[in-house]
C-alpha cells in the first residue's frame, strides 16, 4: 500500500491499493475513489464494539474498501481544517481520542477503550470513552489545526489543555489535574482541568481544538 497526503488547508489521504488490499472508515470519511473498488459495510467487529465505538463519537457501522485492480486508489478527507498524520501501529499501540481516527488498514483494530481513573473520564475533555489503535499497519489520524510531537521520557509530565491532545502511547499516563486557585478558575478563561500525560512514550498533540473554535463561532452569533 502506498498512500499521499494532499492539501494543506483541509487534506486528504489518497492511498494506491494492491490488488486485495483493503481501507476501512467511519462512513462518511471517502471522498473520491477510482474503479475497480468495492465497498461493503459493516459493524466491524461485532455490535458489541460498534456500541463502543458509539460511545466515542464515531459511527455504528464502518465502510470497508477493497482494491479489485491493481493500482486502485482511494481517497478519505478531514473534516476540518487541520492535518492528517499516519501512524504506524506494528511499532505499539496507541489511544487516541473521539473523532481523531480517520482510517486504517485491516490489519489495524480499532476498540473502546476506558481510562484508568474515573475522574479522567468525566473531566478530561477527551471523555471517559477513549479508543485503542492495535494490531499491525498504518492508520490515519484527522489533527485540527497543526500536529505536535513531544517523546515523554520516564515520569517526565506534560499538561495539555482540555481536548488538544490526539493520541499517545499506552506507556503514556492519562490523568487530569484541577486547575489551583479560585481567581485562576473563574478568571482564567482555561477551565477548571487540564489533562495530564505522564511518560515515557509519544504524545501527539493538536494546536486548536475545532469544538472550542465552533463554540466561539456560535457565541458571536446574533440570536433573536
Amino acid at each position: 500500500m502506498k498512500y499521499e497526503i494532499i492539501g494543506q488547508t483541509v487534506p486528504a489521504v489518497e492511498v494506491t491499493l494492491s490488488t486485495g488490499e483493503s481501507m476501512y472508515t467511519q462512513s462518511g470519511g471517502m471522498i473520491w475513489q477510482t474503479e475497480g473498488i468495492k465497498m461493503s459495510t459493516n459493524a466491524r467487529g461485532g455490535i458489541a464494539k460498534s456500541l463502543g465505538r458509539m460511545f466515542t463519537g464515531e459511527s455504528i457501522f464502518m465502510a470497508n474498501y477493497t482494491a479489485e485492480t491493481e493500482g486502485a486508489k482511494i481517497a478519505f478527507g478531514s473534516t476540518v481544517p487541520g492535518c492528517v498524520v499516519p501512524v504506524d501501529i506494528s511499532q505499539g499501540e496507541m489511544i487516541v481520542q473521539k473523532g481523531s481516527f480517520l482510517c486504517a488498514q485491516q490489519s489495524v483494530d480499532l476498540k473502546a477503550t476506558f481510562t484508568k481513573k474515573l475522574s479522567a473520564g468525566l473531566f478530561g475533555g477527551e471523555g471517559f470513552i477513549l479508543q485503542r489503535l492495535f494490531g499491525s499497519g498504518l492508520a490515519f489520524l484527522e489533527v485540527d489545526g497543526d500536529k505536535v510531537e513531544r517523546i515523554l521520557a520516564p515520569g517526565e509530565v506534560l499538561k495539555v489543555d482540555t481536548g488538544n491532545v490526539v493520541a499517545f502511547d499506552t506507556s503514556v499516563n492519562y490523568d487530569v489535574e484541577t486547575v489551583k486557585g479560585l481567581g485562576n478558575i473563574f478568571l482564567g478563561g482555561e477551565g477548571l482541568f487540564l489533562t495530564k500525560l505522564t511518560g515515557p512514550g509519544r504524545v501527539i498533540l493538536q494546536t486548536q481544538n475545532f469544538n472550542d473554535f465552533a463554540g466561539r463561532v456560535i457565541s458571536m452569533m446574533p440570536h433573536k
